[in-house]
């Protein structure tokens, strides 16, 4: 079985941004890595790898 057979979860991500201006993180308000133009939800570094965390599929 393949690790797609547990997770469900779409992992999509927005595009990274070369520049400023950035995206508000949507859980703690800090900047990320995401263009301010992405209309989606937007997460720093540490709310994001905190996220994933949280919703890791365990097999």
């Amino acid at each position: 079985m393949s690790e797609d057979d547990y997770c469900l979860i779409d992992a999509t991500r927005p595009p990274k941004a070369d520049e400023p201006p950035y995206a508000e993180c949507v859980l703690c308000r800090e900047p990320t890595e995401y263009p301010e133009s992405y209309k989606g939800i937007t997460l720093c570094p540490v709310c994001e790898w905190q996220e994933a965390q949280r919703t890791a599929c365990s097999g």
